[in-house]
């Protein structure tokens, strides 16, 4: 399969950083755990939810960084010396990573009945049209 290039198109200006999301969007873990749903909320509005059961709000934690949410979990391990006959739910160690188009800004994020809620919001620009003015001197 060929590089999709944005330099080939001469009439694509300033799409590098597309390129580069699309890349990035690739290189992220395709592994199933946890589990998620991303559901509209509204005209305008997201929510991203894992599956995050056995974790408290202090084994996660969420960041935002070059337009890349990146969801992470850690347990730290339970002191003591407790033995389980079956271990069924999953404690292990998660990243999971969301490329979030311009214009998407996160809100809220909350615990609910072992799910992780993260709200986003898409603000869209209500003057779209610019006319740009004509120099007659340089």
């Amino acid at each position: 399969m060929a590089k999709l290039s944005f330099g080939a198109y001469p009439h694509m200006l300033g799409f590098e950083q597309l390129e580069q999301l699309l890349e990035r969007t690739a290189k992220s873990s395709n592994e199933g755990y946890p589990p998620f749903n991303i559901e509209q909320t509204s005209d305008r509005s997201f929510r991203i939810s894992l599956a995050t059961a056995g974790f408290s709000e202090a084994d996660l934690s969420i960041t935002l960084e070059n337009r890349q949410l990146v969801i992470k979990g850690k347990k730290n391990r339970e002191p003591g010396t407790r033995i389980f006959l079956h271990r069924g739910i999953a404690t292990r160690q998660f990243q999971r990573s969301f490329v979030l188009a311009d214009g998407i800004e996160v809100g809220d994020a909350f615990m609910e009945n072992g799910l992780l809620h993260i709200d986003l919001v898409q603000n869209i620009p209500t003057n779209v049209i610019q006319k740009i003015e004509i120099k007659t001197d340089r």
